[in-house]
Parts: structure tokens; sequence; C-alpha cells
């Protein structure tokens, strides 16, 4: 059975046998006929915080959902994006790239997600609002920014806990410019990881990841149902943990160099190395919201990105030359007239 149109069939409203999709104003299913809302709350919804625990030397326990779906690849980026009821996108939210139906997918089930808290008028005006902020923007680029495709995407992301048991070594320099000296410390310490928020795919880019990091409260997560994602676009987990931890080790040995900095407590350290036990790992597989506007400038496409929870807002703009060089100028002169006068009550 395909199970996109059995998801479809769940989303007639029980009122009309109207098509539903979610509403984030009024979080729940709204009907597009009758206007009907349909609550997707459930009493299991505490259990959404839950976590798996992990052992990397026991094989088998983390296996792929054979359930089938279909899926939709991006011929531009190569992501496969599930459309789920009136999805509001034809293209890749990711790229913007067209999207093709293509064979039925094989992916990680999905624990848990937060639902989209703001809709898409309010990304746009949050979007438009963050241009205006842009020092040196072009004059044109607000105007632009409100003409933009905008999608909603639930994105894949890991939650991590673990346990380090750490030995590091390292140098530091200790006196003054003219007689620095260099010391050697070492030392163990250990350091608690507890829902490190990690992407579980290529394709969520340094923007989108900024984008919602900040907002991420594991209380506001909800049971996995496809509800949540009728109207909206959502790459499944096609990760293992033992994938998503290997992808996700530089920005965790990045995380552990600093706290043993903190730890150290000196400055200049230097020559930093350590070993680590890690023990105690924790998981959750969770989609999050993302809107994400797409635009063009001047041939160039850039992005901006809006977190489908907060409204928190990041993005890729333009630079107007001659504004720059405005900025400049009037810097210059500032600090000539500074320089002027510091020189004039010198001679006083």
């Amino acid at each position: 059975m395909d199970t996109t149109n059995a998801t479809q069939s769940d989303l007639r409203c029980p009122t009309c046998a109207g098509q539903c999709s979610y509403s984030p104003t009024y979080r729940g299913l709204e009907c597009a006929s009758c206007g009907n809302v349909h609550d997707l709350k459930t009493d299991d919804d505490y259990r959404a915080a839950e976590e798996l625990g992990y052992n990397p030397n026991l094989t088998g326990e983390d296996l792929p959902d054979l359930s089938k779906t279909r899926a939709h690849h991006c011929k531009t980026c190569g992501g496969v994006v599930l459309f789920t009821g009136p999805a509001l996108s034809e293209r890749c939210p990711y790229c913007d790239g067209p999207v093709v139906l293509g064979t039925q997918d094989t992916s990680y089930e999905t624990m848990a997600l937060i639902p989209f808290e703001i809709d898409a008028m309010y990304a746009q005006h949050q979007a438009q609002d963050w241009v205006k902020r842009r020092i040196a923007a072009p004059n044109d680029l607000e105007d632009i920014v409100a003409k933009a495709r905008v999608a909603g995407l639930y994105a894949p992301f890991w939650t991590f806990d673990s346990e380090e048991a750490v030995e590091y070594w390292a140098q530091y320099t200790v006196g003054s410019s003219s007689n620095r000296r260099t010391k050697t410390t070492k030392g163990k310490m250990r350091i608690s990881f507890d829902d490190l928020l990690m992407p579980a795919s290529p394709h969520v880019t340094p923007l989108i990841r900024d984008g919602i990091l900040h907002d991420f409260d594991p209380s506001a997560l909800r049971p996995y149902r496809e509800g949540y994602l009728a109207g909206f676009a959502a790459e499944r987990h096609h990760q293992s943990v033992a994938d998503g931890l290997d992808s996700n080790e530089a920005d965790k040995r990045l995380l552990i160099r600093n706290r043993i900095k903190q730890h150290i407590n000196k400055s200049g350290v230097n020559n930093l190395g350590y070993h680590t036990h890690t023990s105690g790992i924790h998981y959750r597989r969770i989609l999050l919201p993302v809107w994400i506007l797409h635009y063009e400038y001047r041939g160039q496409p850039m992005k901006v990105v809006v977190s489908g929870i907060d409204g928190r807002t990041y993005g890729e703009r333009p630079f107007s030359v001659p504004k720059i060089a405005a900025y400049s100028g009037l810097l210059s002169a500032i600090a000539i007239i500074i320089g002027l006068a510091w020189g004039a009550g010198g001679l006083l």
C-alpha cells in the first residue's frame, strides 16, 4: 500500500470530508472547505520528549523503518523530501530546484517533532523586517524579498546525550609581552552533553541550523503524526545513529576543546590534545520547522531562513557598493576629525 495515499485519506475532514492541512495559527488540522479545526493532541504527548539509549558495541538495534512512502527527489541538490497532503511546494524547499516523484523511500522512524507555530505570512514579515535592519543593503532588496517564494519545511535533527571522561594535555603562555614563558598542563575532567542538537542531513546547512538552534525546547516536542506535516514538506531521517554521531563528530570535538580551555582557564592555550571515553549515549530523531524564503538578486540565488518556532531570522544578502563607499568615507572623516581634535587638544 502506498503510505502517502493512505495518509492523504486520513487528512479528510470528519465533518465534511474536505481536505485538511496543518494550521500554525490554530495549532491543528484546518479544513479548506468548512474551516473546522481538528485537534492533534493526544494523551501521550508527554512521551514525545523520551529518549532511546544507544550502545555502539551492539549491532542490529537501530534498524530502518521498512514502511514505504513516495518520496520526491530534487534534481538540483539531490535532497529526498516527502510532501504530505496538500503540500505548499512543488519545488525543493532547500534549494528551490525542481522535484520529481521518486521511488519508494525507506528511512528511519521519526520519534517526535515540534510543530510550526508561526505561519507563512508572519515568516515573510520577519524576513522583510530582517532586511530593513541590514546595513548597506540595496534599496530594492526589501521589495524583492517581499516577493520571495516561501517554503515550509520540517528539517531532520538529532538530539544526543553523552558522558565524556576526558584526559587532556596542553600548553599555555604566562608573563609579560617582553618575558613570555610556556608552561605545560594536563588533567582529567568529565563533560555531560544534554540534548546536543545536531543536523541529521547534509542539506541542513549552517544557515538553517543556526536559524533554529537557539529555539529548541524538548518540552515543545510532540509525538510524530502525519497531520502535523499536512501542507508542508519534510525530509525523513536516513542516518543510522552511528552515521549521525560520525557526521557530527567535528562539531562535538570543537565543543569538547572549548570546555577543556574553560577548565584550564589560562590565556594563550595551544597544542591542546585529549582522549575521551564516551558512555551513556541517548538520542532522539526529531523534525524541526523552518520557513525558507528563496529570492534572486541580479541573478544570484539567495535565501532567508525563519525559525518556524518563534520567528528568529537569518539570511544571505547582497551589499550596496555605493552605500559601503559612503559609510567608509563617513568613518574616515570621523576618524580624521577625532585625530585633529586630539592633536589640537595636545597643543593647548
